[in-house]
């Protein structure tokens, strides 16, 4: 028998340049994920990450633009979770918190946020090689 950690998805708080894979590498974010975790997961978008990539069609070159919208229509697959922002907390700052919190897993591609995730133990999944997604760090 299944154990209900089995069954509960795994929430893996996606960072904007998450959504920029799948035209950066050609990569199909989510059958990656699935080959990589053998598992049912759900891609969670943040309230910060979502204003960030919205920012991002606005204010932007059109190259990028063009990318954010790419990626808000990526977003849709995600699960949108609304969180409480702290004054003045940045992006990076709040998926550290929110990942420390629940506990979750982190996909990003940003060395700085990999390694501020890294210091807390927080699993980071990125992608490797440019063409597949490798985890660093133990999920449970």
């Amino acid at each position: 028998m299944e154990s209900s950690a089995k069954r509960q998805p795994l929430k893996i708080i996606a960072d904007s340049n998450a959504l920029f894979v799948p035209l950066q590498f050609k990569i199909d974010i989510f059958a990656e994920l699935e080959r990589l975790l053998n598992r049912n997961f759900e891609l969670v978008l943040i309230s910060p990450v979502k204003q960030e990539l919205e920012t991002l069609t606005k204010k932007s070159s059109p190259k990028t633009r063009k990318n954010a919208a790419f990626a808000l229509t990526l977003a849709e697959k995600c699960m949108y979770v609304k969180v409480s922002e702290k004054k003045g907390e940045q992006t990076d700052d709040a998926i550290v918190r929110i990942s420390q919190a629940w506990k979750t897993p982190v996909f990003t591609n940003d060395k700085v946020l990999k390694k501020k995730l890294r210091d807390i133990s927080t699993p980071v999944i990125y992608v490797r090689e440019k063409s597949r997604l490798e985890i660093d760090g133990l999920i449970s």
